[in-house]
Parts: structure tokens; sequence; C-alpha cells
């Protein structure tokens, strides 16, 4: 016999590589986006911080040489020192801003730039201190020349290099989001070779998969055959040894004794002594006692009524002669027209019947019981009920079928009927069995 081997293994390994492979891109993608949430944070943020200062320190400087062009001009009457304290104002505002962006720069900017940008501020400053110690010695058309040949010059050359530094931090984000934009599209593209990866291991897991089940379906299909037929050959062959037997208790057997209790009686009516007279009649009481028991025996192996009466006469001799026997009271209900039953069926539902009573009086403790008999068109229905103790509850561990009850699922099974063992609201045990009639091919002997 060819060895089986088992799918497990198979199975467990394909799962092994599966979550493996889940795993590690799983893993894969939590180190993209956390490298993702690190580029955000290190450039995108950070130059918008950064462009948020130099936003600002551009608006200083415009805010200057708008003051700047005044003060050359002359238009103000109160002269150059007026604008004193606004040029405090700003030039807080300006190193805090600063101080800000020296914070937020981006780390690819290169300190001497920093440098530079911080040199060329300190020169305005110093400029713009000496154009106020000129107008404050009184030689403001000094300090206006000094305005207009360095100050301006100055605050252009600051202004030009704040607008460069914006420009370089929208290039540098363009190139960020570029790079964000690359690796989403790695990540997407990964996503779609993963998800095709596995859906291509669960098509060859889900196809061997319907392949081995089909492969043991059908192996089970073929013992499911098998021991239907070794069961129909069993029954047969037992009812077929029943039946054997119980001819011959009726032809040899009960023959016998019936001619010895015929020449018992004759030779009773002799001129014999009176204590011979008696023995004779103790003998032929036990003769005829001995007969009646071989009849019940073979009626009870193989009821010849059920092959010359048929089922419902087989039903009408065998329930008096199970009360008489239990003192279990049997009331009968017979529903519908009798139709013809075969003999292949009579006798697996008289079995039935003999069976489920057979049970209720060794095990239901009941004193009374029920059988229904019910025809349809095409349907044989049959049930036998009691209000004993009841089957077993499904999870008790002695709830285990015994070889009566398997028996009458086989003779369902052949007949292609249906049998159910319930428990009735009302307590106890009703057995349940529908045969069809009309089917093609039910179980004949």
């Amino acid at each position: 016999m060819r060895q089986r081997i088992s799918p497990t293994g198979r199975l467990m390994t394909g799962l092994a590589v599966t979550l493996a492979a889940v795993g590690l891109f799983s893993w894969y993608a939590l180190l993209q986006i956390a490298g993702l949430r690190d580029l955000q944070a290190q450039l995108v943020d950070r130059n918008r911080k950064d462009s948020l200062q130099l936003l600002t320190i551009q608006k200083d400087l415009n805010e200057l040489g708008l003051d700047m062009r005044d003060m050359v001009n002359g238009d103000d009457p109160y002269g150059l020192l007026a604008y004193r304290a606004q040029f405090a104002r700003i030039r807080g505002d300006l190193e805090a801003a600063l101080r800000l962006e020296n914070g937020f720069a981006p780390v690819q900017r290169s300190p001497e730039r920093q440098a530079y940008f911080a040199q060329r501020l300190s020169q305005f400053w110093t400029s713009v201190d000496q154009m106020f110690s000129l107008a404050a010695s009184g030689e403001e058309p000094q300090a206006r020349k000094l305005i207009s040949s360095t100050l301006e010059s100055q605050q252009a050359a600051i202004t030009t290099a704040v607008a460069r530094l914006l420009v370089e931090n929208n290039e540098s984000e363009e190139r960020a989001a570029a790079r964000i934009q690359a690796i989403y599209t790695g990540v997407e593209r990964n996503v779609y070779y993963f998800l095709g990866a596995a859906l291509v291991t669960i098509a060859l897991i889900s196809g061997y998969l319907i392949r081995t089940n089909r492969r043991l379906f059908n192996e089970l299909a073929s013992l499911s055959t098998q021991r239907s037929e070794l069961a129909r050959k069993l029954i047969s062959m037992q009812e077929e040894v029943l039946r054997s037997i119980s001819r011959e208790l009726h032809d040899e057997f009960g023959q016998v004794l019936t001619a010895i209790g015929a020449m018992l009686a004759r030779a009773a009516k002799q001129d014999v002594p009176p204590a011979f007279r008696e023995s004779l009649q103790e003998v032929r009481e036990i003769t005829q006692a001995t007969l009646s028991k071989t009849r019940s025996l073979y009626q009870s192996l193989h009821p010849a009524i059920l092959d010359d009466g048929g089922l419902e006469q087989a039903f009408a001799w065998y329930l008096p002669v199970f009360e008489r026997q239990t003192g279990i009271k049997v009331q009968y209900q017979k529903v519908g027209p009798s139709p013809v039953v075969s003999d292949g069926v009579a006798i697996h539902v008289y079995r039935v019947l003999q069976e489920s009573l057979n049970n209720l009086a060794k095990h239901s403790k009941s004193s009374s019981a029920w059988v229904r008999l019910e025809f349809s068109p095409d349907h044989l229905h049959l049930e036998v009920e009691d209000r004993g103790v009841g089957l077993p509850a499904a999870g008790n561990s002695s709830a285990r079928q015994g070889i009566g009850m398997v028996a009458m699922r086989e003779r369902a099974e052949l007949l292609r009927g249906k049998i159910e063992f319930l428990r009735p609201a009302e307590g106890g045990t009703l057995v349940r069995l529908d045969v069809p009639l009309t089917a093609a091919g039910p179980y004949e002997q």
C-alpha cells in the first residue's frame, strides 16, 4: 500500500514563509516611513521655519530701505535723529529673527554662508551707528551722503543674500519633496510587488489545498462507498442467516416438537396406568412450552408474517408480543393509505422498530410508548417515542452510540432515508425514521 504523505508539513512551511515575508515587508515599510518622517522633520519643516524667519528679516530690511530713502530725501522736518528709535526697534527684531534663523538653518547650508551673512549685517549696523553719530554732531549732509553711498548698498546686498537664501530653501524643499515622492513611489511599487507575490503564494497554496482536499474527499468517498457496500452485504448476510435459522427452527424443530406432542396425545389416550398418564401429560406440557418458545424464537429472528402479510401486519403482530414480554403499554397509530412496501424496505423498517423498542425497554425506564406509522404518496414515516430518562446530553462522555443505533443509521442510509434521535421538550426519546418509497434503487434483498 502506498504511504500517504501528510500535507501539514508543506502547509506549515508555506505559512512560515508567508509570515516571514509579511514581517520583512512590514519592517521595510516601517523603515521607509521612519525615513520619510525624519526627512520631513529635518528638511521640509526646518526649511519652512527658516524661510519664515528669512521673510521676517527681508521685511525688516525693506522697512529699513524705505526709511533710508526718506532720510536721504530730507522731507522729515525732525532730522535724521528722529529715526534712531525706529532703527533700534528694527535692529532688535532683526537680531531676534537672525537668532531663530540660525537655529532653523538647513544642515546643508555652509557655516561660511552664515558667517558672511552675519558679518554683512554687522557692517551695516556699524555704518548705521556712524551715520547717527554724524547726525548727532550736526553733520546731517555727511550723514545723508553716508546713507546713499554705503548704507543703501549694504542693505541691498543683505536683501539680495536673504533672497538667495530663500531661493535655496525653496530649491531644497523641492528636492526634499522629490525625494519623498520617490520614496512613496518606491514603497507603492513594492507594495504592488508584495501583493502580487502574496496573491501568487495564496493561489499556489489554495491550489495545493484544493488538490489535496479533492484527493482526500475522493478517497473518503471511495471508502464511504466501500463501507456502504460492506454494510449492505453484512446486513444482507445477517438477514439471510436469521431467516435461515428461523426457517430451520420452524421446519425442523417446530415440526418435530409438534409431532412429539401429537404422539404424546395419542399415547395418553391408550389404556395405561394413571401414573404413566400423568408423566405423559407432564412431558406433553414441557413439549408444548418448548414449542411455544421455539415459535417465539423463530418469529423474533425473522417473522414469517412479514413475508406473508407485509409490514403493517408485522407491526400488528409484534407490538402486542412486545407488550406481553416487557409490560410496557404501546399506543399504535397508523395514518395514510397502505402502499405496497417491498420486502427489502419492510425488513429494515421492522428492524428499526424492533431495535428502538428494545432500547426503550432496556434504558428508558418508561412504562408507555408511542408508535406512529404514517404513509404519504412517496414517503414512509415511523416514530417511536417514550417519556423515559431520554438520551444522554451531547457533552456527556457517556453519550456514545451503541451498536444498535449505528445499525439503525446504516439501515436508514441503505434505504436512502433519514433517521433522527431526538429529545422532545416533554422529555424522553424520539426516534424518527423517514424513508422514500419512490427513490430509485433502494436496497432490496
